[in-house]
């Protein structure tokens, strides 16, 4: 008899726990979550989507705290050419470079404010960042228009403020500004304008490869758009 009457207290508990949907990584790290590593959100509530939360920061404590990785390059391993139905729902391999989505990121943003942070790493070993204090990302209908401002230089230089306010142009579907298609032109899939100050999602190039303009994973404040990142990644973080 005792012990049914403790599995009878203890199950509102257990569903309780189920019934509670983290949004993002904040949501995770505030409710005790420490360590970085893959975790399930629910960006549109009821549909788990695994990702990677970078719990302990890469500069100081200010910046610790749940970050939720959207975006990250690192070793070549995932073709980031692709069209927009990819680019819609996400792919890669969580492990190591992905992308979240941009319904994800959609639903993410819409009711929060988001902070984004952009760390990058060159191929001698040197780290910078560049933060912005408003990013949010707008609905599939006014072509998931980027939202970015409030720039604060952690040493990268701002490459991303020419792209606010600029939709999403992939290789099958041209919402640039340029002429022609910006993602046909440098290998990858962004918020191109007339075309790019920054390609995180180009060509994975093995550091400077000076034949090779514009069509790199380059950040062109930092290195210039010949020289590409050893890794860069893109996360965010909710502001109360």
């Amino acid at each position: 008899m005792a012990m049914m009457v403790f599995l009878v207290a203890f199950l509102p508990v257990v569903l309780m726990s189920e019934c509670q949907y983290e949004n993002d990584c904040s949501d995770i790290y505030n409710s005790g979550e420490k360590v970085s590593g893959i975790y399930s959100i629910y960006p549109a509530v009821d549909i788990p989507v695994w990702v990677y939360c970078q719990m302990i920061s890469d500069w100081n404590d200010e910046d610790s705290g749940g970050w939720t990785v959207i975006q990250r390059r690192m070793d070549g391993s995932v073709n980031f050419y692709r069209p927009w139905n990819q680019y819609k729902r996400g792919f890669g391999n969580v492990e190591s470079e992905y992308w979240l989505g941009l319904e994800n990121m959609y639903q993410l943003t819409r009711n929060r404010a988001y902070i984004l942070r952009v760390d990058l790493e060159d191929f001698q070993g040197n780290k910078v960042f560049a933060q912005y204090s408003n990013f949010s990302v707008g609905p599939e209908t006014d072509g998931y228009k980027l939202q970015v401002s409030r720039f604060t230089d952690g040493g990268a230089g701002d490459s991303l403020s020419y792209h606010n306010g600029q939709k999403f142009t992939t290789l099958d579907r041209d919402q640039d500004v340029y002429k022609d298609n910006c993602a046909k032109i440098c290998l990858g899939a962004f918020w191109y304008k007339r075309c790019t100050e920054t390609n995180p999602n180009g060509v994975y190039l093995w550091g400077e490869e000076a034949e090779y303009f514009a069509i790199g994973n380059f950040w062109n404040a930092w290195k210039g758009k010949t020289v590409g990142m050893k890794s860069i990644s893109m996360k965010i973080k909710h502001v109360s």
